[in-house]
């Protein structure tokens, strides 16, 4: 379990030693700093801001948006971002569910959500046509999250869908036959191009790209970039790249900045003017099965992806966002995104 110390309420003498009050003023002259001046106080603060934020609702969207995580480059945040975006989102009172299309499973870890492989997963809607509602289960502890999971068959996907009709739309129909009311289907793909991440970008009308601020963060999106523009051509008109996000961005580097400066040249506006920071907090929730956002919501990582899924959901409705807690930077080509990068 998580320590409970970013959450504690006041306390009682956090200075320790004899409290002296003076003459007629009633009031102590080692009288404990106010809350908000204790490390302790200002997480609290922190978490309770994020979390009221995270009650004010957003707008939702005239009907579902289809997002699809995707980016060949392996370590890039795509299960991370996915997730506690999602869970962003739910916590802003949106209903949205979770496609682990990743053999690993790791988005359904982060979630809490048991995918041993008797589960019922996304594996039996791809290959057995299996309805999406059978496999589809609740996340604890964040109401409007679901996810469907993803087992190690998965792993054989790939082989056996090569033989099967219609082999690049069954997430598509599965999704479009699936009944429940929902506002965001996020998409995890795997690290590579293959059936699987058509599938994905075939149901999809976004896809959502992340980018780490790190050295070869560009390498091997013009690949990516070229496989939008055949899906886009071939087997999905409505496709197309909405969202660039930053991640594991460090301040104190230069190279972070440089990375930030570069990919906004090449993407301008579709970039998101909120970065995610690399955070200790967030690598260490998945291993309570958990987002960053119940884990430690008053860390910087919680409040970062707060900030993305409020741009995302008010990019949606076209209205201007200023982020309030997280980075930011500027970029100063307006180059479009279907020239992709040379």
């Amino acid at each position: 379990m998580r320590s409970d110390a970013n959450i504690a309420g006041p306390m009682t003498d956090p200075v320790p030693g004899p409290r002296t009050e003076s003459a007629g003023e009633g009031v102590s002259r080692e009288t404990p700093p106010p809350m908000d001046d204790t490390p302790i106080g200002r997480a609290a603060q922190l978490a309770v801001e994020a979390l009221g934020r995270a009650g004010e609702g957003l707008p939702r969207p005239d009907r579902t948006r289809v997002m699809v995580v995707a980016n060949q480059k392996g370590g890039v945040g795509k299960t991370t971002t996915t997730v506690n975006l999602a869970a962003s989102l739910a916590l802003h009172g949106a209903r949205v569910l979770v496609v682990d299309l990743d053999p690993q499973g790791n988005a359904s870890t982060a979630l809490g959500i048991d995918h041993h492989a008797e589960v019922p997963s996304i594996y039996d809607v791809l290959v057995d046509s299996r309805p999406l509602s059978e496999v589809v289960q609740p996340v604890p502890d964040v109401e409007g999250l679901f996810c469907a999971p993803a087992t190690i068959d998965l792993a054989g996907a790939e082989i056996e869908l090569v033989s099967l009709v219609a082999r690049e739309s069954r997430l598509q129909r599965a999704i479009q036959a699936y009944e429940q009311p929902l506002d965001y289907i996020l998409i995890d793909c795997p690290p590579s191009l293959g059936l699987l991440t058509v599938n994905a970008l075939v149901a999809g009308a976004e896809v959502l790209i992340p980018i780490q601020c790190e050295y070869y963060a560009l390498e091997g999106l013009g690949q990516l970039l070229r496989n939008v523009d055949l899906v886009r051509g071939h087997l999905n008109p409505d496709l197309h790249v909405s969202t660039i996000l930053l991640t594991m961005y460090d301040g104190r580097t230069r190279l972070a900045s440089q990375v930030a400066e570069e990919v906004r040249s090449h993407f301008g506006k579709e970039v998101l003017r909120t970065n995610i920071p690399r955070s200790v907090r967030i690598s260490e929730a998945p291993s309570y099965g958990q987002t960053v956002l119940t884990y430690d919501p008053g860390s910087s990582g919680s409040l970062s992806y707060l900030e993305a899924a409020r741009e995302i959901a008010l990019r949606g409705v076209g209205v201007h966002y200023e982020p309030q807690h997280a980075q930011t930077g500027s970029g100063n080509s307006q180059q479009s995104i279907s020239e992709g990068i040379q």
